[in-house]
């Protein structure tokens, strides 16, 4: 497949799937054996089976929390079989996210994500999500500037 055919296939993860909440789309890009590898700071890489449906139930806890959830894409590049995209994923926290109150805040999550697509289905993605400024936004975290004025202390 041409770079171009894969990152297609990444647009609809974000336009399709996420944006449009076309779940039929799950069934038509993820590999039954797909892996998705979440990178955290300071953890190691956790590695999860992420077929169709686990994506398309992801997908739902997510839309419970913030059902005003949309992806936007900013940068995206191919090289081989891999594609990385820039995104961000805006919402409004009104429902039960992960068993976090509804706090109806606004958050704006900054990510990276490297997709593998072998055969015109994603294999295997590797997910970076800048879950400190997440939790800030939540109101679970302090402020990174609260947080550094009491360690100067």
């Amino acid at each position: 497949m041409s770079t171009e055919q894969n990152k297609n296939i990444v647009r609809r993860f974000f336009e399709e799937l996420w944006n449009a909440r076309n779940f039929a789309a799950a069934d038509e890009i993820f590999a039954p054996d797909c892996v998705t590898h979440q990178l955290q700071s300071g953890a190691e890489v956790i590695a999860a089976a992420r077929n169709a449906e686990a994506i398309k139930e992801h997908i739902g806890e997510w839309l419970v929390g913030f059902p005003d959830l949309h992806f936007t894409v900013g940068q995206m590049i191919a090289e081989g079989d891999l594609v990385v995209t820039y995104a961000a994923m805006h919402g409004t926290h009104t429902g039960i996210w992960n068993g976090v109150s509804p706090s109806g805040r606004e958050i704006n999550i900054r990510m990276t994500v490297t997709h593998r697509i072998v055969n015109q289905k994603i294999v295997a993605d590797w997910v970076l999500v800048e879950s400190l400024g997440f939790f800030q936004q939540l109101g679970l975290l302090p402020s990174t500037q609260e947080i550094m004025s009491n360690n100067s202390k």
